[in-house]
This record gives structure tokens, sequence and C-alpha cells, in this order.
């Protein structure tokens, strides 16, 4: 019988704490395969991931609920939603990233949103985890760019995307997620990371343009407390392997 998953932010704390590098594998509900869906969760279960992550910019279909129910079903991880919008809200997840896109100034992604999703949070028993969320430029665009209609912040100004962290940090974000973007044709600079890392106090999330095993441990030493993964590791059955 699956445990009930325990506070999922003081775990990530405690993580930081000791030294326990984290790792989350990034499922999008409009990307999954349902003839492949046990394939890739028998993938998950052989793999390092100590999260699932489960959301998208956008969610066109109805199918979160079934996705999560067979994550609940077919794997021991904590399952984590990474929302695009309220719709993508499920009661039977273990947590919810509350995500405010510190990068942008679109009053939607930094206030709006979280104003229509807060009764409805209200209503479940998810732990809401608030997540400053700091789109980085990548090379190309990215869907969250292109659906959140803002732009994301200067890969090579570091001291714009420090203090942005901080101020997230100081408005009582529990985690700063640095994010290159699904389909990242460059990941977060390392040199970033680690400014980021030595400068704020909370732990630091980073995802996009991740490839392989090597890109998570550079992320890892740069400062990383969890590293995102996803179409990288869906697509290459040797992810793990050192190549």
């Amino acid at each position: 019988m699956r445990q009930k998953v325990l506070n999922i932010h003081q775990q990530i704390l405690e993580a930081k704490k000791e030294g326990q590098k984290l790792l989350a594998i990034l499922l999008d509900p409009d990307k999954i395969v349902w003839e492949k869906l046990d394939h890739l969760l028998f993938k998950i279960n052989q793999s390092p991931a100590t999260h699932i992550f489960v959301g998208g910019s956008i969610v066109k279909t109805a199918i979160i609920e079934d996705l999560i129910a067979s994550l609940k079903l077919k794997t021991n991880l904590p399952v984590v939603i990474f929302p695009g919008d309220p719709s993508q809200i499920s009661p039977q997840a273990d947590a919810i990233l509350f995500l405010s896109l510190l990068s942008g100034r679109n009053p939607d992604y930094l206030i709006e949103y979280q104003v229509q999703a807060a009764p409805i949070l209200k209503k479940t028993n998810l732990e809401v985890i608030s997540t400053g969320y700091i789109l980085i430029e990548s090379g190309n665009e990215t869907a969250v760019a292109r659906v959140s209609k803002t732009k994301p912040l200067n890969r090579e100004n570091f001291d714009l995307v420090l203090a942005t962290a901080q101020a997230g940090e100081m408005l009582g974000n529990k985690l700063i997620y640095l994010e290159a973007g699904s389909g990242a044709k460059n990941a977060v600079p390392l040199k970033m990371i680690q400014l980021i890392s030595q400068n704020i106090e909370i732990p630091i999330i980073v995802g996009g343009g991740i490839v392989d095993l090597h890109g998570i441990q550079n992320a890892y030493n740069a400062g990383a407390d969890l590293v995102v993964i996803g179409t990288a590791f869906e697509n290459d059955s040797h992810f793990f392997e050192l190549k």
C-alpha cells in the first residue's frame, strides 16, 4: 500500500541541509503517449528520481487526473503539480508549486491566476509550496514565454536575475525555480546558478535544457538543490548512462 507523503517542502529543506541532491521527472499530460506509459513509469522507477512533476504551459486535455492516478498506483514517488494555470489542479497529487512568474510583468502570472486558484486549493489537502518562477533566456522562444506573453531575463544579466531571486525570497517564496524552458536550446548558465545559490538561503530548482547526466551533475555542482528533466529523459532509454 502506498504510504502518505509527508511534508515535501520540509523534505527539500532537510535534503539541502544534508547536501542531498534531488531529481524530478517532469511529465506534460499533453505529451504523454498512453500506449507507452507503463514503459515510461518503469523507466522512472528504475531512475534516481526523487519526485515527479506534472503539468505544462498548456494542458488541452482532461487527462491530468488519469495521469496522476496512474502515477500514484504504479510509483512511490511524491507527485507535485507544476501548473500552467488554475485548471491544472488535482487533489490526487501530494503537493503543488504555487508559482509566481517573477521574471515577467504579466499580472495574470504574477497574481491573477493565484487569486483564482486559492479558493480551489483551500478545498483540497494539497501541500501548497510558494515558488518564485524565473524564466531565463535560452536561445529560442519556449512555450512558457509564448503562453505567458513575457520575455525571459537576459542570460548574461546575472545581477538582475540575482536581484529577482532575492526579491522572491524576501516576498516569502519557499523555493526559487530557475527555468530555461521546455525545449530550451541552452540550459541555465552554471555561473548564474552558483551566484544565486551563494546569495539566497532557500532551495533552488533548475530546469530546462538539461539533456544528459553530465548536465544534471553540473547543475548540482553549481548549487542546484533539485534538478528537473523531461523530454530528454523520455526520449533517451540510456539517459542515466555515462556517455
